[in-house]
């Protein structure tokens, strides 16, 4: 029952990747209501990534565990980037430009973007344990721009609504099957290594957050997203403890 309930709650997580794609197909939206959404998202999971997975890293693993994952996964995902941004996914979470780069290439920094994510979803279940609220609207709050700014941009470029569509439902599965995976796999695993996988995941996604969601949620909103980053800081943080 546990590994059901990662998925399912990964595939929530995921899910506002096809939102926001229908949302960006049908209806579209101003890239200063894209910004808005994308820092609020980017300062949830800031406060995710400290308080439910690198606090939960040190006091399972440690130190050790939790600065080793941390500088791995920001490793991981910088060279992972770098390689999707050379073959054209450079500006996935960019509506205002003409996604003509390889669809490939977007649908590969999506699930770089979306994986650790969805994995910490499934972690955060291990030994019992009840599934973070902060967590998931996180997930939900950073995945929901990403979807309306790729599939905007892949719609000017011309892309067919069953091609981009396809696209973000199958991001949308593996990100629910991370979860599972994420929880299935670590089951039975040392407070060592989950601390480690813990630690590796927010290592990956505060990479992703300072290289693409920072730089995007600016350029396109200016600097009351900064302001909007930090309300969604709170939000998490005290969310986090109500819970």
């Amino acid at each position: 029952m546990g590994a059901l309930a990662a998925g399912f709650w990964g595939f929530v997580g995921g899910v506002a990747l096809l939102i926001g794609a229908l949302v960006g197909i049908y209806a579209g939206s101003s890239t200063r209501t894209i910004a808005t959404v994308m820092a609020l998202g980017a300062g949830v999971l800031v406060s995710s990534v400290a308080f439910e997975l690198m606090d939960e890293a040190y006091r399972a693993g440690g130190f050790d565990a939790a600065a080793l994952g941390l500088l791995l996964g920001a490793g991981a995902f910088f060279l992972a980037d770098r390689e999707v941004n050379r073959r054209g996914g450079a500006r996935r979470k960019n509506s205002g430009d003409k996604q003509g780069g390889s669809a490939t290439a977007i649908a590969i920094g999506a699930l770089m973007d979306g994986i650790p994510e969805s994995a910490a979803i499934g972690i955060s279940l291990l030994g019992g344990g009840k599934i973070s609220a902060a967590l998931v609207a996180a997930v939900f709050l950073s995945n929901v721009p990403e979807g309306l700014s790729s599939a905007s941009g892949m719609k000017r470029a011309g892309r067919s609504t069953a091609h981009v569509l396809g696209l973000w439902t199958a991001v949308t599965l593996v990100s629910a099957l991370a979860a599972l995976l994420g929880y299935f796999f670590l089951a039975g695993a040392s407070e060592n290594v989950v601390a480690g996988i813990q630690s590796f995941a927010a290592g990956a996604i505060l990479t992703m957050l300072a290289s693409t969601m920072f730089p995007e949620a600016y350029e396109e909103g200016g600097p009351v997203v900064g302001v909007i980053t930090a309300v969604g800081f709170l939000l998490s943080f005290v969310l986090s403890h109500l819970e």
